[in-house]
């Protein structure tokens, strides 16, 4: 699908947007080894959560849909069926990894499967800390997909990550419930936790220590109702689009604020944006209201120590650095290029074909902002935020854009489109 985007005076209007990626697919795992009903309000309807929901009913597992409630009958840690079949998670690098940990601990063996862009992603980071704790997990060239999973016996393990990654450390906590013992897993920089926010919530023996993470396990879970707030990710978009456009002025209601999420909003402040918070609450995660106005940007150095908190929104942040004042440089996000696509080149690509000056110095993103970009044809490279952060682009540029390959976008954000039309039109 292709999709024609023309220049916009300003963005405006009070929004939602939908449940967090990173919680909804989190709820769906754990309300599925709880023993019990778990209520979820506002999970997340896209390609990715789909496919989690899929895979958890291939192994008996209920999973139906009350209005905007989402009902999960979960048969605790050791309640899954073995599958008829591969289970496929599509492009989810989340579903695959997390399962990873999960069907480490039940009595049959499985198989995890994919979708092309899911097939060059690296596995070895989840196999060789699997593989120390006793599971039997075979993959292709001992790096990639299809995952082949024994489960059975679990040892617990004290376990560094080689890189910060709250996919790998969940995995490894998943694993880690059907040990008896504890399992320590220690970060360089502190990821994103809502993995042990919401095992705290379903009763999980769990601690954190700088960043470390203390999981005893082989205790059975409790279910709970659970308020799935928007996603931050999503909203960024928006965010930025409002900072750039002259005479704007945003709210977006009901957004995930984790600290460990947050650090978008850190660095559109550091970047002179006007942001604010307001109408804050904390449940098992803390929310609150975001509003935006269209702000004079210019240019920071983001240092790599930052990155793990900003990964999913660097791309954005390129579009903002690219008509910000001055140099930004972006250290050590090597990470963007194991993404559902190289999120570097991609980026690099299209904003370079709008004008943008944007350069690579060994693992550094150096962008040197410009006065107005150009419509261009653009492509998405069959990535959801590159295509949203492009769109985002082409709404500031001074001619029409086309991207190429717009339904990626139903990957995290069905309705991308649709809310950046009412935000144009208000």
């Amino acid at each position: 699908m292709q999709m024609n985007i023309r220049p916009i005076k300003k963005l405006s209007g009070d929004i939602t947007v939908p449940g967090d990626k990173s919680i909804s697919h989190r709820a769906l795992m754990i309300g599925a080894i709880t023993r019990g009903v778990t209520r979820v309000k506002g999970l997340l309807d896209c390609d990715d959560c789909n496919y989690t929901i899929a895979a958890f009913r291939k192994m008996g597992i209920a999973i139906k849909k009350e209005g905007d409630i989402t009902v999960i009958d979960g048969k605790g840690l050791r309640g899954l069926s073995k599958p008829p079949a591969p289970i496929n998670a599509g492009n989810s690098g989340t579903t695959m990894r997390l399962l990873a940990g999960i069907l480490a601990g039940q009595d049959f063996e499985s198989t995890l499967t994919g979708g092309e862009g899911l097939y060059n992603r690296p596995m070895k980071r989840i196999v060789e800390p699997l593989s120390k704790m006793g599971v039997k997990i075979r993959a292709r060239d001992g790096e990639y997909p299809p995952l082949v999973i024994r489960g059975g016996e679990v040892r617990p393990v004290n376990y560094k990550t080689p890189i910060p990654s709250a996919q790998v450390k969940s995995a490894l906590l998943f694993a880690g419930l059907y040990s008896k013992g504890t399992t320590k897993i220690t970060e360089k920089f502190k990821s994103r936790d809502h993995t042990e926010r919401m095992l705290k919530t379903f009763g999980a023996n769990i601690g954190i220590k700088g960043t470390s993470v203390f999981l005893k396990g082989d205790i059975e879970l409790t279910p709970k109702d659970l308020d799935v707030p928007g996603d931050i990710s999503s909203a960024s978009f928006f965010l930025v689009g409002a900072l750039l456009l002259k005479g704007s002025s945003i709210k977006i209601r009901n957004i995930s604020i984790n600290p460990t999420r947050a650090g978008i909003l850190k660095i559109l402040s550091k970047m002179g944006g006007r942001i604010k918070i307001i109408n804050k609450k904390n449940l098992f995660e803390p929310a609150g209201d975001i509003v935006a106005e269209y702000s004079r940007t210019r240019g920071i150095t983001i240092d790599k120590d930052m990155i793990p908190g900003i990964i999913d929104e660097l791309p954005i942040i390129f579009v903002l650095a690219s008509l910000s004042k001055g140099r930004t440089i972006v250290k050590g996000a090597e990470e963007l290029r194991v993404k559902e696509a190289d999120r570097i080149n991609s980026m690099q690509e299209g904003l370079k074909a709008m004008g943008a000056k944007f350069y690579l110095k060994g693992d550094e993103v150096i962008i040197e902002g410009v006065e107005k970009l150009a419509g261009a044809r653009l492509k998405s490279f069959g990535d959801h935020r590159t295509c949203m952060a492009m769109a985002i682009a082409a709404i500031t540029a001074g001619g029409e854009s086309r991207i190429e390959g717009a339904e990626s976008v139903s990957k995290s954000f069905p309705g991308f489109f649709g809310v950046l039309a009412n935000l144009s039109m208000a």
